[in-house]
């Protein structure tokens, strides 16, 4: 079914967007129900944690440069300049020959709130990119039921040294080097090898590193968030990362139970309360729920 924004758009136009205010009606179901995107030039509305996407992409399943896990759950869809992300990102890894890129939840097709498993993937800009790279391709069954690799230890603290690699600290360099990216979340400990590594390897530019964020949980996969696309006023982005590499107290602070950072994720930190819906992504639900 091909959603369309025809109607909404002449809602819009009838009642006025900005004289509207909702209360928080949205379900968190109604976008697990959408099966295809909704039709309309691709635009991301609200943020990273509560938003909507027309027009988005699915991206492509057959590529010789990376997979897609669990399609099954129809998380596959994202922005285009998220799909031109992953497609410029995988093709880098592939020339320094890294492996397969194992691509995790994306966004639903209409985006919003999921019914678990994330808090942001809102606006189609957020992308899970698991931290396993094979070295040939995974078959069919393994695809739709993955087994995550963590790489830090129970203490949360260190990383496991038999399973990290430098291809993986490559593989989150080159992701975190493209300029698209507002941020890319990693467990606290993989942080802290990076920044370790980035030493032992006698890095001139660390510029990079300053996008990588510690965030807890993220120990088997990288959270990949771009910024809002230019020439699209409704998509919300985060406020700007501090400056440094991020390697410094900001760092050691994660591991300090009484000095937690902030919440700049907005992603997969529990909330308490679920706020109102940006208004056309109310539009979009009321009239899909009609």
């Amino acid at each position: 079914m091909v959603r369309t924004l025809k109607h909404i758009v002449w809602i819009g136009c009838f009642l006025g967007f900005s004289a509207i205010t909702f209360t928080s009606q949205a379900k968190p179901t109604f976008w697990q129900s959408l099966t295809s995107p909704i039709d309309g030039l691709s635009e991301s509305i609200g943020g990273y944690s509560n938003g909507c996407i027309i027009g988005a992409k699915p991206l492509n399943n057959n590529s010789e440069h990376y997979q897609i896990l669990r399609m099954q759950n129809n998380r596959y869809y994202g922005h285009p300049e998220l799909i031109r992300y992953i497609e410029d990102f995988t093709n880098r890894v592939n020339m320094k020959s890294l492996g397969w890129v194992l691509i995790g939840d994306m966004s639903m097709p209409g985006g919003g709130r999921f019914d678990s498993g994330h808090a942001s993937h809102q606006s189609g800009l957020d992308v899970d990119i698991w931290l396993q790279l094979p070295k040939s391709p995974w078959h069919e069954e393994k695809l739709k039921h993955p087994t995550p690799l963590s790489l830090v230890n129970d203490d949360n603290r260190t990383i496991i040294k038999e399973k990290w690699q430098k291809s993986i600290y490559d593989l989150i360099k080159i992701a975190a080097s493209d300029e698209r990216v507002a941020r890319i979340f990693v467990n606290p400990a993989i942080k802290k090898q990076l920044c370790i590594d980035a030493t032992l390897f006698g890095e001139n530019d660390r510029t990079w590193l300053r996008n990588v964020r510690p965030w807890h949980y993220h120990q088997y996969h990288m959270h990949i968030r771009l910024n809002c696309p230019v020439g699209e006023p409704d998509c919300q982005n985060q406020a700007p990362i501090p400056a440094g590499d991020g390697c410094g107290n900001e760092l050691e602070s994660w591991f300090n139970p009484k000095e937690k950072s902030t919440n700049e994720n907005q992603t997969d930190d529990k909330q308490n309360k679920t706020p109102a819906i940006p208004e056309r992504c109310e539009l979009i639900r009321q009239h899909f729920s009609e």
